[in-house]
């Protein structure tokens, strides 16, 4: 399962659906772009030592999906489709949605928008 950067936060801060959402998933999948957007985030919390650890610690445990050649012709696919539609959404979650239908993988976010990506599977909590 990819892990949105709210569904990562959210995960750091223990939520109980996060948690038992992501113990059933066969395994956690963290795209570059979700990671660069929490570094963000985390770079001005009070909290940066302990976030950073956290997630040094997490990654560790999951698969960190880069982008590739083959991500890009997604990510082009799935913009223009999304134009066509007048749905767009922003440029990090189209990398993200080209990670998901690269991978044949679902997403876990609370983010409604990618629910108009075709062959994208959300899971909310």
């Amino acid at each position: 399962m990819i892990v949105d950067t709210n569904a990562l936060s959210a995960l750091a801060d223990e939520n109980l659906p996060i948690i038992t959402i992501l113990s059933q998933a066969a395994d956690i999948d963290l795209p570059v772009v979700t990671l660069g957007e929490y570094r963000y985030g985390i770079s001005q919390s009070r909290y940066k030592s302990r976030y950073s650890s956290w997630l040094d610690g997490l990654i560790r445990d999951c698969r960190v999906l880069d982008i590739d050649q083959e991500t890009t012709s997604n990510y082009a696919e799935i913009r223009l489709e999304l134009k066509k539609l007048g749905k767009p959404i922003p440029t990090n979650d189209l990398w993200i949605a080209a990670l998901c239908r690269q991978h044949s993988l679902p997403l876990l976010s609370r983010d409604g928008h990618f629910d108009a990506v075709p062959g994208i599977k959300r899971t909310g909590w």
